[in-house]
């Protein structure tokens, strides 16, 4: 099983509003960027975008450790808050529907088929990571041709 290091970041311009999203995958000595956006969307969409493309860009389950500054995305995995959705058939404790599922049920299936860690980094501290996936990120959520987020758009 191959060691992965993913960098990522989600951006979005107003909240809702344009969105983009960036990682950085680092592997057997070799980088590579990825970043793309949407229209309408939110921060966390993004967020969770950003570390969904860079699981599924993976061609064979890897171990991956994976860094962002999204505390949404952080906790859901690691205080185990995804898992308690699933348990609850997509309710929150507060027994409301959980937002972003499509995103969610997505990333569950990758957190399946590899043996992910997270470890949340303070966001526009200086990690250098970090600050190149938000210029990514940044860049994306400017385009004016960016695509809808149907996930976004069913999720209101």
């Amino acid at each position: 099983m191959k060691d992965v290091t993913a960098f990522t970041d989600g951006s979005c311009l107003g909240n809702p509003g344009r969105g983009g999203w960036a990682a950085i995958l680092r592997c057997c000595g070799a980088e590579r960027e990825l970043s793309g956006g949407c229209g309408l969307t939110t921060n966390n969409r993004m967020e969770i975008m950003a570390a969904l493309a860079a699981l599924e860009t993976l061609k064979e389950p890897c171990r991956v450790a994976l860094y962002t500054d999204s505390q949404y995305l952080h906790h859901a995995v690691e205080k185990k808050w995804l898992a308690g959705w699933l348990k609850n058939g997509w309710k929150t404790a507060a027994k409301k529907p959980v937002k972003n599922r499509d995103l969610w049920e997505r990333l569950h299936a990758q957190l399946t088929r590899h043996a992910v860690s997270f470890h949340w980094v303070r966001g526009h501290n200086g990690h250098a990571e970090n600050e190149r996936c938000d210029e990514l990120a940044r860049a994306q959520s400017a385009r004016r041709d960016l695509p809808p987020d149907a996930g976004y758009e069913a999720d209101r």
